[in-house]
């Protein structure tokens, strides 16, 4: 979803205010601008947050909403996870919610033969994607994580996200350098995903308020889904606003976590 639309692309282009243009010029250099998005989010301390993500694959496309609170000072945020409709138009499962804390994701109404009470905990360094997939919504701090990787950015100018002023910044980033960049909590899920994605370069477009924090972040991954899904890509985007937003996360009891067996999804997947 595409909000708002380019001022101006580049520095010094006809058409751009003198002011606006000079606001760019202070902005610096945008692999360093880009790099630092995710320490101005902890600075931030915590934000509302909307994702979406989009796959493709075969020729089927099926889209996955969610919206939820981070807190980023203390890495724990908490999302309701929207299914994809079924093609009478429905949904047949109740929404997701998910506990996204340093190392782990927790989900509730999970499906797959776990009883509706109970959470399922699952240890993001040990799943292929590092959990910028699995879960149906990027972990809002690990996608800004992956920005420590940037290894070309390019200012393309401003616009505004939600009415926000933004400044549009388009790159490539490099999964394992990200994840020699993240903190304790995201390094070895961005291993995992630098290992179990077709590539370790994920393009992005991230827009920055003018205090840097990123207000809207679209990542494109690239995994393999198999002998019969071929190469999947996904498309993540996350919406961050209401910064400084009241954060309140309680994980769940070892009685209320899950112990037993997952069924098997109908595409395979457990």
């Amino acid at each position: 979803m595409a909000l708002g639309v380019v001022a101006c692309v580049g520095l010094g282009v006809s058409g751009c205010s003198g002011g606006a243009a000079a606001r760019d010029a202070r902005a610096g250099d945008p692999v360093e601008v880009v790099r630092r998005a995710a320490d101005r989010l902890v600075e931030a301390g915590s934000a509302k947050a909307r994702t979406s993500m989009e796959m493709a694959s075969g020729g089927t496309r099926v889209t996955i909403r969610g919206e939820g609170v981070y807190d980023f000072a203390a890495r724990l945020g908490r999302l309701k996870v929207l299914l994809p409709q079924d093609p009478a138009g429905t949904s047949g499962r109740r929404p997701i919610t998910e506990l996204l804390t340093p190392g782990a994701l927790y989900m509730k109404n999970r499906g797959a033969g776990v009883p509706a009470d109970k959470w399922v905990r699952v240890e993001t360094a040990g799943l292929s994607d590092g959990n910028l997939v699995t879960g149906g919504a990027t972990d809002p701090l690990a996608a800004a994580e992956v920005l420590g990787g940037v290894r070309r950015a390019t200012l393309l100018g401003r616009t505004e996200v939600a009415g926000t002023p933004v400044r549009h910044y388009r790159g490539v980033a490099d999964l394992a350098g990200a994840a020699e960049r993240a903190g304790a909590g995201t390094r070895a899920s961005l291993r995992a995903a630098a290992k179990g994605f077709a590539t370790a370069e994920v393009p992005f477009d991230a827009y920055l308020d003018d205090e840097g924090r990123l207000r809207k972040l679209r990542h494109r991954f690239s995994f393999s889904g198999g002998l019969r899904r071929g190469t999947v890509g996904v498309a993540s985007t996350t919406l961050l606003y209401d910064f400084g937003v009241a954060v309140a996360v309680r994980l769940p009891d070892e009685d209320d976590i899950y112990t037993g067996k997952i069924a098997e999804e109908p595409d395979g997947k457990n």
